[in-house]
């Protein structure tokens, strides 16, 4: 049953912080494990620690202000969850992670919060099945995008879920040393790294929208990764890009559409380990600067059923290589220019897009500046006409199709049968289906 504490304790204690505020931390010693404190409209003092599974809510109207030291909520504790409240004013400190709650323990639901001036907004270390849904989090406002914190921090944590939550004037997004969490219907908008993947394998990113942020999606050496039917647009800084991969191997990128940044995919090193393959298959990849940008001349990317709209250049390689070792089939490209004679919907010449001798912006990062002007385009105008020295193929689809075809319109054997979440019953961190249904009764 809720347990009503405020005004008896008003009554019976003067625990008063300095600015004037009643102490949650009295309110929550008193509450017993298991029971649910319910918070009378108003502003309590933070700094709260949580050592036992209670629940906390604050009807949309109870205010918990830190002052400006340390984390609002410390949660170290299993069964706890932490909904309706606002969160504001955490310290300063990046060494000790000051934010609007800090998760050290399993099974917490953290959900409908309001995050302000917190430094970071939830930092989950050595925790898991927890659940992170529909907060709301920005980090500090008079701070620098480089020095304010990260939305939601994982750290060596496992099978949580972070989901629904809006996030602005963030940092980042973390996922570091991390497997089987999932990802699902998010929304960033002017942060840096809307989500920055680092030694993290087996997790699954769907249905998350990122616009106007300095990267969309970025995975350093995170191999088995599942990033399903994003939404990511205006990633359009100096080094803007939709979605980054660095030695990162195994991944399935599917169904994302990827607008206007200033490189849709960059690709470095991907796939990185023996014998893997990083499958791309029905992505958008629309209005960019460049579609593709490979940092070096690569192999082992799969890119199938593909559509590449009016990118002011579709693929890029650095360095004087070629992005043909990659397998190219059944994409559409919106600057091919063969015809479809049988009426099958399919090109009957391959695309193949060349490099010419005098791409000057390519060579020339200065350059690029000036790409879509009139005067390199003539230049390339003219070196199309009559190269000065043997175009460089660069890519080769044999079977490009003709016209923007939505998933279903496809010809059946085009079809792939695709998994719901990575497979991971080879890692430590997976764990077992009753533990899967206690954490899917939480969620809601």
């Amino acid at each position: 049953m809720p347990v009503h504490l405020w005004g008896l304790l008003l009554l019976l204690l003067p625990a008063v912080c300095a600015a004037g505020y009643p102490s949650l931390q009295a309110l929550v010693d008193k509450t017993p494990e298991g029971e649910t404190l319910v918070l009378e409209p108003g502003t309590y003092a933070g700094r709260v620690l949580i050592t036992k599974p209670i629940t906390i809510d604050g009807q949309h109207k109870a205010t918990i202000d830190a002052g400006g030291k340390g984390s609002v909520i410390v949660i170290k504790a299993d069964g706890v969850t932490i909904k309706n409240l606002h969160l504001t004013n955490s310290g300063e400190s990046t060494n000790d992670i000051d934010s609007g709650v800090q998760v050290r323990g399993n099974f917490n639901v953290i959900k409908d919060n309001v995050m302000d001036n917190v430094l970071f907004g939830v930092d989950l270390q050595q925790s898991r099945n927890n659940i992170v849904k529909r907060n709301h989090i920005s980090s500090k406002d008079d701070f620098s995008l480089g020095q304010k914190g990260d939305s939601v921090r994982l750290w060596y944590s496992f099978d949580n879920k972070i989901l629904d939550n809006v996030s602005e004037n963030v940092r980042d997004m973390v996922v570091w040393y991390s497997a089987n969490n999932i990802i699902r219907g998010n929304r960033t908008r002017n942060a840096r790294y809307s989500l920055h993947f680092m030694y993290s394998r087996y997790n699954l990113v769907e249905n998350n929208h990122y616009v106007n942020n300095a990267v969309g999606i970025f995975l350093m050496y995170s191999d088995s990764v599942v990033v399903r039917n994003n939404h990511i647009a205006h990633a359009a800084g100096p080094t803007g890009v939709g979605i980054g991969f660095k030695e990162t191997s195994d991944l399935t990128i599917e169904g994302n559409e990827i607008l206007y940044c200033a490189s849709g995919l960059y690709i470095d090193v991907s796939p990185y380990q023996p014998d893997t393959t990083n499958r791309f298959t029905d992505n958008l990849i629309a209005y960019n600067g460049i579609g593709i940008r490979f940092l070096n001349d690569w192999h082992s990317n799969i890119f199938k059923d593909n559509r590449f709209v009016d990118n002011l250049t579709q693929i890029v390689v650095s360095g004087g290589g070629t992005a043909n070792r990659n397998e190219w089939s059944g994409n559409y490209w919106s600057d091919y220019e063969g015809f479809d004679l049988n009426h099958d919907g399919i090109g009957d010449s391959p695309y193949e897009l060349y490099a010419y001798a005098d791409r000057l912006w390519q060579n020339e990062p200065h350059a690029q500046f000036f790409k879509g002007s009139p005067l390199l385009e003539v230049l390339d105008f003219l070196e199309r006409l009559a190269p000065f020295s043997e175009p460089r193929l660069l890519v080769r689809d044999d079977k490009p199709y003709l016209k923007l075809l939505a998933l279903n319109e496809r010809p059946a054997a085009e079809h792939q049968t695709r998994e719901t979440k990575p497979a991971a019953a080879q890692d430590p961190a997976d764990l077992s289906n009753a533990l899967d249904a206690l954490r899917k009764s939480l969620e809601n």
